[in-house]
């Protein structure tokens, strides 16, 4: 999750003396090159080998059965009443809603095979009512065709709605936005963002699968994810890598805190299908620390916006006004970061609570004490990750901001002002 906030470009106090600047860029470099370096070797050392992954071993659907997609030609039933395939199952534990009269029900529509088998066909196809609602004539649905019996007519299930243009557009209309606000540093922030969710697409989620420690693939993988998109959204330099240092104080202290509370809190991690499906599929993945990874990965995004504004904010702060102590830089920067704590807390709240919706709605039917109702293991869940994502981020604003102070300090010339206070 990222925040609106605009960030100076990263560059280096003026007038730095360059023996001094050199000693400062040594220092961090003996701190973050270790962590690159474990980072590397950790990746290479949990990276899951073919046999062990089981990405892509499920079958998308049954044998003798293909993919295809319709187009809806009408929602009024009586259009459908002679055609093909009709009261077909939404899916093997969904029955069709019951017809009346020897009609088809009302989430049923006509529609004409498009791709796949039967091309050109029109058939009936029964939708699940909770999607019905949401279609209209001229929509692409994505369905399943079946042959259960050689001689038969061929059975054409609903499988999903057909998405792809709307999200190809909105995705060109952001990447657009923004090259064009933030010119290449966007598309530095880009890059960065696309080489994140390779690491968790290709290296995260498949050593979860694996069975590896969710605990040291939950580590690596978010300090590679933050190696990537700090330094290729906003270079290498001293103020980038003070964001990054208060951004791994943050996310250490969140992953304390996330160990710590699932387990006093007895938190399951199953409270979705999902979830449980996993639970069934993958007996190796332990869904409490499954659910610990989660909430690491999910306050990330918030975390580094933070340090990275904060780090920001000293810099501009000290090019403003060379001669201002450490102490009063400190005092200065921390106004803003109380600022920036306030938005970004209730931003993860409401973030989380819209997350959370349908839980909390269920949740309000029942008439039963409120502390029953935030103790209940859906709501507690989406509660402990909303501190603990708070928390984090609390804790790394002021430690980037000390960070910073120190490192302008030690990087002023030899015997300025800054230095006397």
């Amino acid at each position: 999750m990222t925040h609106g906030h605009s960030h100076a470009h990263s560059h280096e106090p003026l007038a730095l003396p360059k023996s001094r600047l050199n000693h400062i860029r040594i220092l961090l470099a003996a701190l973050v090159v270790p962590l690159a370096v474990l980072t590397v070797v950790g990746m290479f050392w949990l990276w899951p080998s073919s046999p062990q992954s089981p990405v892509g071993s499920l079958a998308p659907y049954a044998e003798n059965t293909t993919a295809g997609k319709v187009e809806v030609t009408s929602l009024d039933e009586r259009d459908c009443a002679q055609l093909s395939n009709p009261m077909q199952p939404v899916a093997p534990n969904a029955p069709a809603p019951p017809a009346e009269g020897g009609r088809l029900a009302p989430s049923a529509v006509c529609a004409t095979v498009i791709d796949g088998e039967g091309k050109g066909d029109a058939v009936a196809l029964q939708i699940p009512p909770e999607v019905y609602a949401s279609l209209t004539v001229g929509t692409v649905v994505k369905v399943l065709h079946s042959q259960p019996f050689p001689d038969g007519p061929g059975l054409y299930h609903y499988w999903d709605v057909e998405r792809t243009t709307p999200m190809v557009i909105l995705i060109a209309i952001y990447l657009l936005l923004v090259v064009v606000v933030a010119r290449w540093r966007g598309a530095a922030a880009i890059a960065g963002l696309a080489a994140s969710i390779l690491i968790l697409v290709y290296f995260v989620m498949p050593s979860l699968m694996a069975g590896n420690s969710p605990l040291a693939v939950t580590l690596v993988g978010v300090c590679a994810m933050m190696f990537s998109s700090v330094y290729f959204a906003h270079g290498v330099s001293i103020r980038t890598t003070t964001a990054l240092l208060g951004t791994f104080g943050g996310l250490l202290l969140t992953v304390l805190l996330a160990m710590w509370q699932v387990r006093s809190v007895h938190l399951s991690g199953a409270t979705s299908e999902d979830a449980q499906f996993i639970f069934g599929t993958l007996p190796t993945v332990a869904l409490p620390s499954l659910l610990i990874c989660g909430i690491v990965i999910a306050g990330l995004g918030a975390l580094n916006d933070v340090t990275i504004t904060q780090a920001s904010a000293i810099w501009e702060l000290h090019a403003a006004n060379p001669q201002m102590g450490r102490a009063r830089l400190f005092a200065r920067a921390m106004r803003i970061g109380r600022d920036h704590i306030a938005s970004t807390v209730y931003t993860l709240a409401f973030a989380y609570a819209g997350t959370a919706l349908p839980a909390l709605l269920l949740a309000m039917m029942v008439d039963r004490p409120w502390w029953d109702i935030v103790t209940s293991s859906d709501i507690a869940e989406e509660i402990v990750r909303t501190l603990i994502a708070s928390i984090g981020l609390i804790a790394a604003i002021p430690l980037t901001t000390f960070i910073g102070a120190l490192l302008i300090h030690l990087t002023a010339p030899v015997g300025s002002s800054l230095e006397q206070k």
